[in-house]
């Protein structure tokens, strides 16, 4: 039998229960004996990574894999296991793992959902207990009760659980929080408890689970076990020197972190640039199917169905860039025999014209044969793109490295981008980059230098070899720009009728002047760029340098120390629509004044404005009579009442009723001729709308 210990601050929770059996519930770990190494590993920018493990077995052999428990439904979706030499593959073993809570539901004590001591001791009535405290008690459980009582001050309700049991003298209470520990005298139920608190502590159990992989043949052979894991993405940052009498040179480093629980020791590492689908799907934890419930014929009782409703099923450029000239080409190759770097001298400290500081250096800092030589080789993997890494790599668990894969001179042309929505008067320092690599250059961070000093940083967009981009990094202060605009009013270009509408096209103008100062002593190549949709059109110039996705770019050179004005001008037409029948007789004869009507387009808005009119003159006849119909009626309303207040024998009664006649009589001759009124009103606006159908005029 075992003896529960309780406090009276852990009354009203179970949590005492867990932390003594936490040592018993350590799990065994089985021992290996055919270890497999980790020997080549492969990396993805979707976040996982290819490990591949090797081992020499002889004859039937086990090898085990440790993971996190986290990492077992990677195992189970991607695992591939050969066996070499004539071997075969056997079971591949783990650890199951049910649902905790369908575990904890199979002992006799169900600890599911955190249940209180007064809630446990509810789930064990009926089992006999031993009880001390204030007082002893031996006997069976019967239950507890809650009691709501007055705290001492009188102000707050609290809330005592009272524990009742069966003993020899009877029923007898004791308070729970007056307990101090509970003896189970049934040694099954108390065996029940346990198990149950030991699957509490494996569920709260953080170790690696192992993966088991049996091996069956004879003699020695090579096994191996690849897999996918999650994976940190590795990420590039490149630094890019620029040089007066060279071409750029582009230094590139892949960051490698080793987040696994193992050291890296001398692997085959390759980096992969591309997105392959990934997902993660829960293959570890047990899937039961919910069956019915069948009730046996002769407990089954008949009750009314119900229907559900019916558903209703548902019905419901980029712009081509040139390639580097050949010579260009040919200079990137580097002569036999050459150092791979060569060093520089730098420049005294002085302010550019670019706006940066240029620091004094007893050495040069040069890019190119410093030492750094590119550890990767690369070539295309099916749809991707792979740095494969020429020498074992090493690194320890938990820690990342840098591992430079590009260190090449590229093509780069220095210009000024000026765009009024970064900046609306100074452009940026950038670099029309040409990736004459035979490389895919991975999206980074690059750092700039330029004559030996930190121009800026940069961001490096994905590049295929041969592609072509704008970089930016640093404010040329050395240029001003001055967007001069000119309002230009909009133009009715055209007008035509269709069926009754009137379409009008107009014409906007977005004209500007681009005012380009170059402060400088040398000449500025200026890339311009112009917000753009396909619903607008270039008219000045012709043609853009290039076209970008919203927007257009133009380029043009500022000698040194002058002021260049670039004119643009932008047009765009659009067509609006106007019912005839809506629209005023003062609308259509100022659009009948336009330049833009054609003769036919005249003469059939002189037509609609001719039976506009018509029917605008129906329409206030027979609005003139209405309003007439209405104050006869109004008249013969008053004169009505006031017969009713006279004698009828008197003299002006006869005269009212005289008036009252007159009135009835003029108001069946208006109502006559209001509906004839009607009947004209109708037919003028039958013939305009006839009319306005059949048109088809520009």
């Amino acid at each position: 039998m075992r003896i529960l210990r309780l406090s009276w601050r852990a009354a009203a929770r179970l949590s005492w229960l867990v932390p003594a059996m936490l040592a018993a519930a350590e799990p065994v770990r089985a021992q290996s004996p055919a270890d497999l190494e980790l020997t080549r590993i492969a990396l993805f920018n979707s976040g996982v990574g290819y490990f591949e493990a090797t081992a020499q077995v002889n004859g039937n052999a086990t090898a085990e894999l440790k993971f996190r428990t986290d990492q077992i439904n990677d195992i189970l979706k991607s695992l591939v296991v050969q066996d070499f030499g004539g071997g075969q593959v056997g079971v591949v073993g783990y650890a199951a793992r049910d649902p905790i809570e369908k575990t904890l539901r199979s002992f006799g004590v169900d600890l599911t959902g955190k249940p209180t001591l007064g809630e446990l001791l509810n789930q064990l009535r009926g089992e006999p207990v031993e009880v001390t405290g204030l007082r002893t008690l031996k006997g069976s459980i019967l239950g507890v009760e809650k009691e709501q009582v007055l705290s001492p001050d009188g102000r707050t309700v609290q809330v005592i659980e009272r524990l009742t049991v069966s003993t020899e003298a009877g029923l007898q209470q004791v308070k729970l929080a007056e307990v101090q520990s509970i003896r189970l005298l049934n040694e099954k139920i108390d065996n029940e408890l346990q198990k149950a608190l030991a699957t509490l502590a494996t569920a709260h159990d953080a170790d690696k689970k192992t993966v088991a992989i049996s091996f069956e043949g004879e003699g020695q052979r090579q096994v191996r076990a690849a897999y996918l894991l999650e994976a940190p993405v590795w990420k590039t940052s490149y630094r890019l020197e620029l040089r007066q009498d060279k071409k750029p040179f582009l230094q590139g480093w892949a960051i490698v972190e080793n987040a696994t629980e193992n050291d890296w020791n001398n692997v085959r590492l390759s980096l992969i640039s591309g997105r392959p689908i990934s997902f993660r799907m829960d293959l570890y934890t047990p899937l039961y199917v919910p069956r019915p419930v069948e009730q046996m014929e002769l407990y089954a009782s008949l009750r009314p169905p119900e229907y559900e409703a019916q558903r209703a099923n548902a019905t419901g450029r980029w712009q081509e860039y040139e390639t580097a000239p050949a010579e260009d080409a040919a200079a990137l190759a580097p002569a036999p025999g050459a150092p791979t770097v060569r060093a520089r001298r730098s420049k005294a400290l002085e302010i550019s014209g670019d706006g940066y500081m240029e620091l004094q250096q007893e050495v040069p800092m040069a890019l190119e044969g410093a030492g750094v030589q590119s550890v990767a080789s690369a070539a295309e993997a099916g749809e991707l793109f792979e740095y494969t890494i020429q020498t074992p790599v090493s690194i320890q668990r938990q820690h990342s490295a840098m591992l430079p894969i590009v260190n090449e001179a590229v093509s780069a042309t220095k210009v000024s981008i000026y765009n009024p929505a970064t900046h609306a008067k100074y452009p940026l320092n950038g670099l029309e980059l040409t990736n004459s690599t035979n490389l895919n250059l991975m999206q980074g961070p690059v750092t700039v230098y330029d004559d030996n000093v930190y121009a800026g940083d940069a961001k490096l967009p994905d590049m295929k070899p041969g592609e072509k981009r704008l970089i930016a990094y640093a404010l040329d202060l050395g240029t001003e720009v001055l967007v001069r605009q000119k309002p230009t009013p909009e133009e009715l270009v055209s007008l035509r009728i269709a069926k009754g509408v009137l379409w009008l096209r107009h014409k906007y103008v977005d004209q500007r002047d681009y005012v380009i100062k170059n402060k400088l002593e040398r000449p500025r190549e200026i890339i311009l760029e112009q917000a753009y949709s396909e619903d607008w059109t270039l008219v000045q110039p012709k043609e853009p340098y290039e076209r970008a996705r919203g927007v257009l770019r133009f380029r043009t050179t500022v000698p040194a120390g002058e002021t260049v004005t670039y004119p643009l001008r932008l047009e765009r037409l659009a067509d609006q629509s106007l019912a005839l029948t809506d629209l005023g007789l003062d609308h259509i004869r100022f659009y009948l004044k336009t330049k833009a009507v054609s003769p036919a387009l005249q003469t059939a808005m002189e037509r609609v404005v001719a039976l506009r009119t018509e029917l605008d003159e129906a329409s206030r006849n027979r609005a003139n009579l209405e309003r007439s119909l209405a104050e006869a009626i109004q008249d013969e309303t008053r004169i009505r009442e006031n017969l009713n207040t006279l004698q009828k024998d008197a003299d002006a009664y006869r005269r009212q009723l005289e008036r009252f006649e007159k009135l009835e009589t003029r108001i069946e001759q208006l109502r006559t001729h209001v509906a004839e009124l009607r009947q004209i009103e109708e037919q003028r606006r039958k013939e305009l709308q006839q009319y306005l159908l059949s048109l088809n005029v520009e």
